[in-house]
């Protein structure tokens, strides 16, 4: 299957291209001109150099290249966050979500493209207990730091879904290039004390690797499923579990305790609800539809990678 790659040099993107070439599917990188595009064709990748957000340009990469699917990874995602910023943070990624994703669904309509695979989140629920389902209602009422996030997210849903394709809902991203790997931003709060445990720190965590990201994608290209899967990990976990274990796993300071009210004046509502208010997902309709199981099955045994990773660099 010839399979076209948008976001390639994401998080999850560098995962997808070498997974997919090796069980034998023929990959296309799609990367707007300049020194990322140059990169992957030095290291063999065939490449589409078009921006996603010029659609004249993303149509003749889409006949040029004549793929049998599209997989949407498209973000923009600076390597740190300021939660009271989320509006600017989000910007360039919320613009991808929209007007990239109808771009590129238009453009493989064109050519007939079968089959549509995009990234979502699996922390967009409504906040409540147990573990969200796929047809648990998103966030109603969310912070306004968050709101154009989801918003954006709607868009691509409605996109992909109305193309007959499918949103793997995927969970807080960790692995090499994110926040959480060692050289990520989080990482470093972590290690410098600088990430507290805000209130109660009641938020549920349901964590993605970003290799099962990348298998998730490969059983999806080979399945009829359509719709949304939330494809996480097998243990939701509470952030004050979680947190305390990140930090003693790096051999960094135990999380400080701050109250909500306290935080709020520094992170806003988003970053108190970020700690207290987000809800961990169900990966079973994955599991059964895709016929698919994560490597990672809990935050422990990514975390352990950490570790490892210190001592080799020390």
């Amino acid at each position: 299957m010839r399979v076209l790659v948008a976001g390639a040099t994401g998080v999850i993107g560098r995962q997808i291209l070498p997974l997919l070439s090796a069980v034998g599917h023929d990959v296309i990188a799609l990367s707007r001109p300049g020194d990322r595009a140059l990169a992957l064709q030095r290291s063999g990748v065939q490449v589409a150099a078009a921006d996603a957000l010029d659609p004249t340009a993303l149509s003749r990469a889409m006949r040029d290249t004549a793929p049998n699917a599209v997989v949407n990874m498209l973000t923009a995602i600076p390597g740190t966050i300021n939660p009271r910023k989320m509006t600017r943070d989000f910007a360039a990624t919320n613009r991808l979500r929209t007007e990239g994703t109808r771009n590129l669904v238009d453009a493989a309509q064109e050519v007939g493209v079968g089959r549509i695979i995009s990234q979502g989140l699996a922390y967009a629920y409504q906040p409540g207990a147990g573990p969200a389902a796929e047809d648990t209602p998103l966030w109603q009422h969310p912070p306004k730091q968050f709101a154009p996030v989801l918003d954006a997210l709607i868009e691509l849903e409605r996109l992909t879904t109305e193309a007959d394709g499918l949103v793997l809902r995927f969970g807080h991203l960790y692995g090499p290039g994110s926040i959480f790997a060692a050289d990520g931003s989080l990482v470093r709060q972590v290690q410098a004390g600088k990430m507290p445990i805000v209130g109660e720190g009641a938020a549920v965590f349901s964590f993605t690797h970003a290799h099962d990201a990348a298998t998730a994608v490969a059983a999806a290209l080979d399945k009829k499923t359509d719709g949304f899967l939330n494809v996480v990990d097998d243990t939701p976990a509470p952030l004050h579990e979680w947190l305390p274990a990140l930090a003693k796993t790096l051999g960094a300071p135990a999380p400080k305790q701050v109250p909500a009210a306290l935080a709020r004046l520094d992170v806003g509502s988003w970053g108190v609800a970020y700690m207290n208010e987000l809800r961990g997902a169900d990966n079973t309709r994955a599991r059964l539809q895709l016929d698919w199981r994560p490597r990672y099955a809990s935050y422990v045994d990514g975390f352990a990678e950490l570790d490892t990773a210190g001592r080799r660099a020390a």
